[in-house]
């Protein structure tokens, strides 16, 4: 079985998101509210913080879904994109073709225009040529934005998603059952305030040596 991720230096910014988040719900938010000198809170922070490898590991799986999606994401976007489809082949194959068949008119244009061929057809080939290099040009920027733009957002949106049901696991199975079973917190769910004792009667002075009968007057 494989051990469970640890939490990663640049996941640190979303564990204290979800911590925070821990702490303004109801169960744990009463427990702050005990203690107006603020130290339940601070001293819930700190001992989270300190665990923050074993509250992890209690979300484990969907933690390490979201860093292989994350890294695949990241080679994805250091390698060039895979034409697998119609229609990104076509946006690649289109400005090439149009691009080819420009050189080649323009070329061929311009030959016969040096070699004084009568008629309009040299220069029917070359303006032919220009606009296919204007169209090379254009079709080119629009293929590669659309390109660019649709994988990106795949990529972003499987992050993204994996990303925020990880936050959400963490929540649920990590960061609130470890500050649930946090003292301050259990005392508070038992009607124990921090710094409070429970509630007793003193025996009665006039009784003391008799027995511990407590007063009742």
């Amino acid at each position: 079985m494989a051990d469970p991720p640890r939490l990663h230096p640049e996941d640190r910014a979303d564990f204290e998101a979800v911590l925070d988040q821990a702490l303004s719900t109801a169960d744990i938010h009463g427990a702050v509210r005990a203690d107006p000198t603020g130290r339940t809170a601070a001293h819930l922070r700190a001992h989270a913080l300190a665990h923050a490898d074993d509250i992890t590991a209690a979300a484990g799986e969907p933690y390490r879904a979201y860093l292989a999606v994350r890294t695949a994401a990241r080679q994805d976007a250091r390698r060039p994109l895979a034409t697998s489809s119609l229609l990104p082949a076509l946006a690649v194959l289109t400005p090439l073709v149009a691009g080819a068949s420009a050189g080649a008119l323009l070329l061929l244009g311009c030959l016969l225009h040096v070699a004084d061929a009568p008629g309009p057809l040299p220069g029917s080939l070359v303006a032919a040529g220009w606009t296919l290099a204007l169209v090379a040009a254009v079709t080119g920027l629009l293929s590669l934005g659309a390109v660019l733009l649709s994988a990106l957002g795949r990529r972003t949106d499987r992050v993204e998603h994996a990303r925020l049901a990880w936050r959400q696991a963490l929540l649920d199975h990590g960061m609130l059952p470890h500050l649930l079973r946090h003292p301050a917190v259990a005392h508070t769910e038992a009607g124990i305030t921090p710094g409070s004792r429970p509630d007793t009667l003193a025996p009665c002075p006039a009784r003391a040596r008799k027995d511990r009968t407590p007063c009742s007057d």
